[in-house]
């Protein structure tokens, strides 16, 4: 895990796919000028101090995805990670997201997270469920609606709450 530059710029515009986004909002990028400018405004967004992004890579060092924490000035932030097919099943999702958690602990003093994922995304629930030993985890209304491009999501959100904290 390091903080994400643009030197992995073409990985994230090639890893960033199809079957990434199936269950997502967002689609794959048009061209990597459309990714450029997305993951530019995320650094800009860290420079200011709002966001958290971080590259996974694998243990080679090659880029396979990356982790992040949206809304650093919100009570609760927004988290994601996404790992590219061919990496998926190895851990990297869990390690990518409990770094991002916990720069954004401790180096942010944040306590409540919204995890949001599509509940036919059956990795990406499974993933939510290996904190429930840190976190407690509070299910939000399920939410389904119909992208730009046309996908239809059944979107389920959760509250991330790090136990033993109280909510104020």
């Amino acid at each position: 895990m390091e903080p994400f530059n643009m030197n992995y710029l073409q990985d994230y515009f090639e890893g960033f796919d199809e079957e990434i986004t199936k269950y997502q909002w967002p689609d794959p990028f048009e061209s990597i000028d459309d990714a450029r400018e997305l993951l530019q405004g995320f650094l800009d967004e860290v420079e200011s101090g709002e966001t958290i992004l971080l590259s996974v890579l694998s243990n080679n060092g090659e880029f396979i995805g990356s982790s992040e924490v949206h809304g650093l000035s919100e009570d609760c932030c927004e988290v994601g990670v996404w790992i590219k097919k061919t990496e998926w099943n190895k851990g990297y999702a869990y390690t990518a997201l409990k770094k991002a958690l916990d720069v954004a602990r401790t180096m942010y003093g944040k306590r409540e997270f919204f995890y949001e994922t599509d509940i036919r995304n059956i990795g990406s629930m499974k993933l939510l469920h290996k904190f429930e030993d840190e976190y407690e985890i509070i299910e939000q209304e399920l939410e389904k609606m119909t992208t730009d491009s046309g996908k239809e999501l059944e979107l389920q959100g959760y509250i991330m709450r790090a136990k033993g904290i109280q909510k104020a």
